[in-house]
């Protein structure tokens, strides 16, 4: 019997897994898409790279974490950054949604602050020494990114987190987490 109950959960362990493997796949799938989708507004010193609403989905699923720095690296890659833009950007994506994922349990609106802040610390620099912006816009740069991340992460990743939280049963293993 007990190699029975040890092999449904050797099964059920082997399912999860397969399951946040996928989740995590179409996020990132997601991220790229809706970064070129909207191209035009997704690059540059002044962005509202609307994927990064995505960056409220780790309130719903850890797959989240690994499929946003995914989609974002695959974005910044195919979007032509440079490796330092690659890297860095990526790695602010990233934080963020570590933030969010801890911040899961409160309001959503708090899981848009994480992403907020790396971004709105990192890109800036990123693009002042990746793309040698000149150093008398670098103010006006840091408060663009800070407003298209607001926008981005703030309203549209408030309003899906808001949204996905009135769909129960979209992410399964929410329930388990609460």
């Amino acid at each position: 019997m007990s190699d029975m109950n040890s092999l449904k959960d050797s099964r059920k362990q082997a399912q999860d897994k397969l399951k946040l493997t996928a989740q995590a796949g179409i996020i990132a799938a997601m991220y790229v898409a809706l970064t070129f989708v909207f191209a035009p507004i997704s690059f540059g010193a002044v962005q509202v790279r609307i994927a990064e609403a995505l960056t409220i989905l780790p309130i719903f699923t850890p797959a989240a974490i690994p499929g946003l720095f995914v989609g974002c690296l695959l974005g910044n890659i195919l979007g032509g950054g440079v490796i330092w833009d690659v890297i860095f950007g990526s790695i602010a994506t990233l934080l963020g949604a570590v933030g969010t994922y801890i911040l899961r349990k409160r309001n959503p609106i708090f899981g848009t602050i994480p992403p907020i802040v790396a971004n709105t610390l990192i890109v800036p620099f990123v693009l002042k020494y990746a793309y040698a912006v000149d150093d008398m816009a670098f103010p006006l740069i840091f408060l663009s990114i800070l407003g298209g991340e607001v926008l981005s992460c703030g309203v549209l990743g408030g309003m899906l987190g808001f949204s996905l939280r009135k769909a129960k049963g979209l992410f399964p293993q929410e329930e388990k987490t609460k």
